[in-house]
């Protein structure tokens, strides 16, 4: 008896000792998931907005550095885009290219790429936005500078990128007074300037005297922003002078002066004011469209709007606002004539405006109707991820959970191959 009890004790012993190893390997097991998912949660995800490169410049016989930022769905389509050149990149790119991105998804400006160009550090930035000073050697390649960017960069950018004949250059502070050096140079590869607190006092102020005859002659054309913040003798008072006296009537300009910022806070609201110059009026909602009239009033406000130094297209708050319009007044039973309309005068707006009237009648649910403008634009609109998310509505309005799965998924595999922002992945979910 007293044997087997002995194995009895070892039996249990044993027992006791696996549950013991089990257990604490299961504690080890969780606290490694617990680290894993306390790992994944906390994980980083770059937020990307542009890139920077550099090249070998003959002209400068050295690289260059330049950063490009592209307009959101830029990788959707095949259009092409305005231009906007930003002198002194390092210190401007990123503040410029967020502005621009922010101001086209709210509407107010059409899509631009954004370049920036580089210095190589201050006395480069110094030496290259300033003509020769015969008291200073620290000064005078502007010339230099504008050929390289005529020559050699914006063909490179060009080349790689879908870009159109609008080109804006920008500048503030030495890049300000570089921008209106640019605008005079009758070979200038740019239609379009924003001067922002230009150092017009360089070389003794001699910038308004080199302004007078061009403005006579009306040699500028171009529209051109110049700002001025609350700062002395920077020169600027006397170059709004010169284009008050002697700019035609036909030349666009403007000035704006910021009495509550000071020289190195002014060039942001002053880009936001200059960006919007060039497109103005671009701004409009549902209500705008209301006052405005029926479609073809509105159609017109849009037509006028081509005019403008970016032209115009319906982007997407533009089709989403229109939409809405539509059914706020009423005139939603004439929307295949006014579809019409907009494949005829605004081709390029058909897909988009259609996708979003669908939108529309989905919401309203009016199935039928969506299907119909869907399977108008089917062809161009497979490419679009909002074409197969309203799909996917109707599909599941239907009941057919199998297609509705299939265009939702269709919808966010196209969102990631076109790199779309969080925001617009998200109104896809």
């Amino acid at each position: 008896m007293r044997s087997d009890n002995v194995n009895h004790l070892k039996i249990v012993s044993g027992v006791w000792l696996m549950k013991k190893i089990i257990f604490v390997l299961c504690g080890l097991i969780i606290l490694s998931a617990n680290g894993y998912a306390a790992e994944a949660e906390h994980a980083s995800k770059p937020i990307i907005s542009g890139y920077e490169y550099q090249h070998s410049s003959t002209i400068f016989a050295e690289k260059r550095r330049y950063m490009v930022s592209l307009p959101e769905r830029y990788l959707m389509n095949k259009r092409h885009y305005p231009s906007l050149y930003v002198i002194d990149a390092d210190f401007q790119f990123q503040h410029v290219s967020a502005v621009v991105k922010n101001l086209t998804r709210m509407g107010k400006i059409p899509p631009m790429i954004v370049i920036g160009i580089a210095n190589q550090g201050g006395d480069d930035y110094l030496k290259t936005t300033t003509w020769p000073d015969k008291n200073d050697d620290a000064f005078g390649d502007a010339a230099k500078l504008q050929h390289y960017i005529s020559q050699e960069l914006l063909p490179l950018i060009d080349k790689n990128y879908r870009t159109n004949k609008q080109k804006a250059l920008s500048g503030y502070s030495l890049g300000g007074l570089f921008t209106l050096y640019s605008m005079m140079q009758q070979d200038t590869p740019f239609n379009a300037f924003l001067a922002m607190s230009p150092s017009a006092w360089f070389d003794g102020n001699s910038l308004p005297k080199k302004l007078t005859p061009l403005l006579a002659a009306n040699k500028l054309q171009a529209p051109v922003f110049i700002s001025l913040a609350n700062e002395e003798d920077m020169g600027v008072d006397e170059v709004v002078k010169v284009f008050e006296a002697s700019a035609t009537k036909s030349l666009r300009w403007q000035y704006k002066h910021y009495p509550n910022e000071n020289h190195f806070t002014t060039a942001l609201p002053a880009l936001y004011d200059g960006l919007q110059f060039l497109a103005p009026h671009y701004a409009i909602d549902g209500t705008d469209m209301l006052a405005i009239g029926d479609y073809k009033a509105v159609f017109a406000h849009f037509k006028a709007q081509q005019k403008n130094w970016a032209g115009f297209q319906f982007e997407w708050l533009h089709a989403y606002q229109f939409a809405k319009y539509m059914f706020w007044s009423k005139q939603i039973q004439q929307v295949d004539e006014i579809l019409a309309v907009i494949k005829a005068e605004f081709p390029e707006s058909y897909t988009m405006v259609n996708i979003h009237l669908a939108n529309g009648f989905n919401k309203k649910k009016d199935h039928p109707k969506a299907l119909q403008l869907l399977k108008n634009v089917k062809a161009e609109g497979e490419s679009f991820p909002g074409w197969h998310k309203q799909m996917s509505v109707y599909y599941d309005a239907i009941d057919r959970q199998d297609l509705a799965q299939k265009h939702q998924g269709i919808a966010l595999k196209l969102a990631e191959q076109y790199q779309f922002e969080s925001w617009e992945v998200w109104e896809l979910m």
